[in-house]
């Protein structure tokens, strides 16, 4: 959520920004409409309120017409103020509900664009592997070492499921094993997140009111988490940190459930976008002053990760209008993919600034006793699908086996996936 006084102060510059974002800024317009009439209506509250009690007060020490006078008047102002509280609250939903539509503001580096044709190769590392054979796609690789069954997930959940098979659920959970190695080792404290999250939270991570449509939402209006980054967002919700403690890092595990709405006829082939995934994903609640400074420590370690398992990727500085609500300045790592003979998503790195933080009401106290709003990061660590099928891909062989990249071997009993006989 944005500052309402900064909203106030330069309206014309946040129509621009939110421009930027392919947000309508005649959206702004609408807050300061309502915000004025919320002030209005809460002035008028507050002034009825003020003389209700001091017209209360004069009639224990008032008598005779006097005392009447003020029980009349104490009666008047009483039904000012029933009639004005309803008004009020309406105002305060109203209010609310429109600021929680205004998006993020794009960081004033952020570049221009409108779609993800927009979006601009930052750098580059590691060259794709040129291969003596026509190399397979993870699908077909998944089928012929019986690692991947597409066919019969789709008889029991439907489209975008798939079962995990034999070596391949080991070598997730070694993926899960050199992540968690890694990100303990770089500072971050382990958590494993509930995955069903309330309203509340979920609105304040940012991914509703818009978005609803993406999300799986039980019956009792909790939902299913998309990201780790969700529930980690309002662990410290209403709560003040002492700049002191600031960065807190933590690193998320769970299973991950989207509903792809947006997406049909979108990689409808095997399993790299589908309904129910793992992921470990970081998180970091920071000073504003050290955000900038977070972001790229984050993806740094996004980029370790990737260079372990020694597969080429690049990185995408994300445009303006392809950034989500929250996002102020994304960076994706693309990684490549033989398959398609193509670099594909498989890591975001995010800096919400102070969007999450308002929203849950997180603040930090600084070193003079000020209490200000922190800044959140999300970012991924291992997304275990897109890994997988990376790994498939780059490290298939000409005998239709599969390596295993040296760092994950230390976790498994096998460090090549055959054919079974």
């Amino acid at each position: 959520m944005l500052d309402i006084e900064f909203i106030r102060k330069e309206p014309e510059k946040i129509k621009k920004m939110i421009a930027r974002k392919g947000a309508d800024p005649a959206l702004i317009d609408e807050v300061i409409l309502i915000d004025r009439n919320r002030r209005r209506v809460l002035s008028e509250l507050e002034r009825a309120q003020s003389e209700l009690n001091n017209h209360s007060k004069d009639i224990a020490t008032l008598h005779g017409q006097q005392k009447i006078d003020a029980i009349n008047d104490a009666s008047a102002w009483s039904g000012k103020v029933k009639e004005l509280k309803p008004e009020a609250v309406q105002a305060q939903s109203e209010f609310v509900e429109l600021m929680l539509r205004v998006p993020n503001l794009p960081a004033e580096d952020a570049i221009d664009g409108q779609s993800d044709k927009d979006n601009k190769v930052n750098r580059a590392w590691g060259k794709p592997k040129k291969f003596s054979f026509e190399p397979l796609d993870h699908v077909e690789l998944g089928e012929k070492l019986d690692l991947i069954d597409i066919e019969r997930a789709g008889k029991i959940s439907g489209s975008r499921f798939y079962f995990l098979k034999n070596e391949l659920v080991q070598m997730e959970f070694a993926l899960i094993q050199y992540a968690i190695e890694t990100l303990v080792r770089e500072g971050f404290s382990l958590m494993i997140p509930p995955v069903l999250l309330n309203r509340e939270t979920m609105t304040g991570a940012g991914y509703l009111p818009a978005g609803e449509d993406e999300i799986y939402r039980t019956q009792d209006d909790l939902f299913l988490a998309g990201t780790s980054e969700q529930p980690l967002a309002g662990y410290h919700k209403d709560e003040i940190i002492n700049e002191s403690r600031l960065p807190l890092r933590y690193a998320g595990f769970s299973s991950c459930f989207r509903r792809e709405a947006g997406s049909h006829g979108k990689d409808v082939r095997g399993i790299l976008r589908a309904h129910q995934f793992d992921k470990v994903e970081m998180f970091s609640f920071t000073a504003p002053q050290n955000s900038i400074k977070e972001h790229e420590f984050l993806v740094s370690v996004e980029e370790k990760l990737v260079q372990g398992l020694e597969l080429p990727y690049q990185i995408v500085d994300i445009c303006a209008g392809d950034l989500g609500a929250p996002a102020a300045k994304k960076y994706d790592v693309e990684t490549w993919m033989p398959g398609e003979n193509n670099f594909r998503e498989t890591h975001s790195c995010s800096n919400c600034t102070d969007f999450q933080a308002r929203r849950l009401n997180i603040r930090y106290r600084d070193k003079d006793g000020k209490v200000s709003p922190l800044h959140t990061l999300n970012g991924t660590a291992i997304a275990i699908g897109r890994m997988l099928i990376a790994i498939m891909e780059n490290y298939q062989q000409k005998n239709g086996s599969i390596k295993v990249p040296e760092v994950l071997q230390k976790w498994l009993s096998f460090d090549e996936i055959k054919r079974k006989s």
